[in-house]
């Protein structure tokens, strides 16, 4: 029996073009695809989306050549699915699922299943360390699988073998807490990353405005403190994600709508502060959300909830540093995540509460979005995943 746990207060937009402009872009794309051998469309590539519903995974049909997606049915019907992500061959999908109880423990669930012909089969189900399960990440051996608790503000890893789940075989919890008195009265474990070595695990704890450092034993899947890096109080530190130039990293605040750019310590794992951007001006509503970066380094796109926006910025591909372009509109309400499609000529908005998927065409040089998208039903759609 699965009772569900809603994340308090959780609440994506460059130059704002027409339809027209959507249309001519999304046309030279196709005509771009349909002339070059390099990127020629598959007629049909399975997408799934987490939806925070019942149904918990749908799967959805992409068509690269036109933006379009084409509903595939229920992948799993498993409530109230916060994220997914997939093991290095793509074989597996992790699941996050965001409920007050699990197997009769006041705890979220972990799942995860095998994947064949785009179709989804459970295989295990775990509990978590504490209520409000919201993100999983797997490390790149695809043996450590770690899990955060918004509500329970804990943390727990997994070991995997062969895509099934052992229960936890180590848990956190933590007992911070920060100047917002709505926001942040306890800790608040929001999202899990790995350095580019593989051998740091990141989690983001928006309640305690840190972010906690840990080093990873792939054998055991367990956890070892190495330390933390300390926000400024009241950002609450919601995502964090790694430059390609292997050395810088981003970390999303939601509460401040600032972005700390952070330089990467190889040798102990820690963070440093470079520099802080102010993603909106002073007054206007704050709610950062996540960070999508290009493969080549060069495009770095970040959403705030509380104007309904994604901001564009160019990044040196060396230093990481970055400079405005511009925003635009995410298409719908409540940007929950947002992704770029294998071709990068695309980009994919998960619109919570206006249960959308917004697509936008891209310019794959200049990294510039199309001011118009299409949108598709998806009931409250919180995570997009490419097969």
């Amino acid at each position: 029996m699965r009772t569900v746990w809603r994340i308090g207060d959780n609440f994506c937009a460059m130059i704002n073009p027409s339809r027209r402009s959507f249309l001519k872009t999304a046309s030279a794309v196709a005509l771009t695809t349909a002339a070059s051998p390099n990127f020629a469309a598959t007629p049909s590539q399975r997408v799934f989306v987490a939806s925070g519903t019942p149904d918990g995974i749908l799967a959805y049909d992409w068509n690269s050549a036109t933006g379009e997606l084409t509903p595939a049915g229920v992948a799993a019907k498993i409530s109230t699915v916060d994220w997914i992500t997939y093991s290095p061959h793509r074989d597996y999908i992790y699941a996050a699922c965001e409920v007050r109880s699990f197997n009769g423990k006041p705890t979220g669930e972990v799942a995860s299943f095998s994947v064949a012909g785009g179709q989804l089969s459970p295989l295990t189900a775990q509990n978590s360390a504490s209520a409000g399960t919201c993100q999983v990440a797997l490390d790149r051996t695809g043996h450590v699988l770690v899990a955060v608790d918004y509500g329970g503000g804990s943390v727990a890893s997994f070991l995997v073998t062969e895509g099934k789940l052992s229960e936890a075989v180590w848990t956190e919890h933590y007992t911070g807490h920060g100047p917002d008195v709505k926001r942040q009265k306890t800790a608040h474990a929001h999202f899990a990353s790995y350095s580019p070595d593989n051998r740091f695990a990141y989690v983001n704890d928006l309640g305690s405005d840190m972010i906690h450092i840990y080093s990873v034993n792939t054998t055991t899947a367990k956890l070892a403190s190495a330390g933390a890096y300390t926000a400024k109080p009241g950002v609450g530190p919601r995502t964090l994600h790694f430059h390609p130039n292997g050395h810088t990293a981003y970390s999303m605040n939601e509460l401040s709508s600032t972005v700390d750019v952070l330089e990467w310590n190889r040798a102990d794992g820690s963070l440093t502060l470079k520099t802080s951007i102010e993603l909106v001006a002073a007054g206007a509503p704050t709610h950062g959300c996540d960070t999508v970066i290009s493969k080549n380094g060069k495009c770095v796109y970040f959403a705030n909830r509380g104007d309904n926006a994604i901001y564009f910025y160019r990044s040196d591909a060396t230093t990481g540093s970055l400079t405005l372009v511009g925003k635009t509109d995410c298409g719908g309400k409540t940007p929950r995540n947002f992704v770029l499609d294998p071709t990068e000529r695309w980009m994919l908005v998960a619109n919570q509460d206006s249960s959308q998927v917004s697509v936008f065409a891209r310019n794959p040089v200049t990294g510039v979005l199309a001011k118009e998208g299409k949108n598709f039903a998806a009931a409250t759609p919180m995570c997009i995943l490419f097969a």
